[in-house]
């Protein structure tokens, strides 16, 4: 009798990260629930590196959080004097040059931008809070299933900052201008009703069905071809940036590709 398989274990263990492949779907969980998920430079560090070790059969990218929250923002020892040994603190980080300073954020950003890759769909799967840091890598995500218990907000600015995580520039296409400065301004919670009536979330469902709600929704992905799905990702992705007639005419390239790969003539 062949033995079962072995679980293989983690992809990626370490700083708060933890990565885990099965075949089509990749799950990235922050696994620091003692602290709610507190977010470190050594977390986004991690974060950007499970991007990098992703396989390439995976399709479909599924963020969550251990514990009680999904992360309720940055790691408070970041504003302590010394801030994190080993880390800059947010003074190191005020009194380094004007190009240092930029290339340090641009470097922390680096854990949020691969979410939005063209060959993939993520997933956040947000329970609790999600605040800051936490709110922002939840924008960083294609779509975001809640339950009902969640409480996202942006506190950056009731702090003297700006949310700097790559969170705006969704914040803003997802609930509009004026809504998304009331939720940074106020820094005030937004829960799954709210969200869910935005577009903030596509779905909330009970605390207890989070998780297969979301294993749903990545099935139904999963049922589309890849090809398609890719290409219809990239046109719904550029199609703010173009006007009417050039998002007619990617539609068509597109297609061209399409129908021309199904026949087999593609490259």
């Amino acid at each position: 009798m062949a033995s079962p398989a072995q679980d293989p274990g983690p992809v990626l263990d370490k700083d708060g990260v933890r990565l885990t492949v099965d075949d089509a779907i990749a799950t990235v969980t922050l696994a620091v629930p003692a602290k709610r998920n507190a977010q470190s430079p050594a977390m986004w560090r991690a974060l950007a590196e499970a991007g990098r070790l992703l396989p390439g059969s995976v399709r479909v990218v599924v963020l969550r959080g251990d514990g009680r929250s999904f992360s309720g923002g940055l790691d408070r020892q970041m504003f302590a004097p010394e801030g994190i040994e080993g880390e800059p603190s947010l003074l190191d980080l005020a009194n380094s040059s004007d190009p240092e300073l930029d290339a340090s954020i641009a470097a922390f950003q680096e854990g949020f931008t691969w979410w939005r890759r063209s060959d993939l769909v993520s997933i956040a799967a947000v329970h609790g809070h999600a605040v800051g840091a936490g709110f922002q890598l939840a924008l960083a995500c294609d779509l975001r299933v809640v339950a009902d218990d969640v409480q996202f907000a942006m506190r950056e600015t009731s702090l003297g900052l700006v949310p700097d995580l790559t969170g705006t520039y969704p914040l803003v296409n997802l609930v509009g201008y004026a809504r998304a400065l009331e939720i940074c301004a106020t820094g005030r919670f937004v829960l799954a009703e709210e969200a869910v009536s935005t577009g903030l979330a596509n779905l909330a469902v009970p605390a207890d069905q989070l998780d297969a709600a979301v294993q749903d929704l990545a099935a139904a992905l999963l049922a589309a071809p890849r090809d398609a799905l890719i290409e219809t990702k990239a046109l719904l992705q550029g199609a703010a940036g173009r006007t009417y007639d050039a998002q007619r005419a990617a539609e068509r390239a597109a297609q061209a590709r399409r129908l021309r790969d199904l026949a087999g003539l593609g490259d």
